[in-house]
């Protein structure tokens, strides 16, 4: 891969990373702060989203939201983890996606594609070109002797 390729997949990798780290730790930081009037609007899959609150789960579901996109962000600015927590982002993506669907309007500047379908994408292109072994620590997290010794790390971390 030439330094032109690696150049703009490494910024996407970094850029990605600052948003989704940023989101998350102003959530971890904001005790008051909480998934549930988003939720409680959901369109699509209403009893869904409402079941999660109603359920007493809404600790938890703060909880992974807070720490589940600051440790994204963490894992895509430092490029480690990466096939992992792409695919787990774009999970988390879809489930922001679902409550502010009013099919086929996510908002009312799209249709049917909004920004976390192309942030789930992106996170999806990121995993499938291994992009935390470009100036990330995959590479180096690769060539450890845990690695080479648990092979299930090395397909995990990249």
């Amino acid at each position: 891969m030439s330094f032109m390729q690696k150049l703009p997949l490494f910024l996407l990798r970094v850029s990605l990373g600052w948003l989704f780290f940023y989101a998350g730790i102003t959530k971890v930081l904001n005790p008051s702060w909480t998934a549930e009037g988003y939720m409680r609007g959901a369109k699509t899959f209403p009893e869904f989203y409402q079941w999660m609150i109603n359920s007493g789960m809404i600790p938890l579901v703060d909880f992974m939201n807070e720490w589940g996109l600051t440790l994204l962000g963490v894992s895509l600015i430092l490029g480690i983890g990466l096939r992992l927590s792409s695919v787990l982002g774009a999970f988390l993506m879809l489930l922001y996606y679902f409550p502010a669907l009013d099919f086929p309007y996510p908002n009312p500047h799209s249709y049917i594609v909004d920004e976390h379908i192309v942030y789930a994408l992106a996170l999806l292109l990121l995993a499938g070109l291994r992009a935390g072994r470009v100036w990330g620590l995959e590479a180096w997290c690769s060539r450890l002797p845990l690695c080479s010794r648990v092979p299930v790390l090395r397909s995990l971390l990249g």
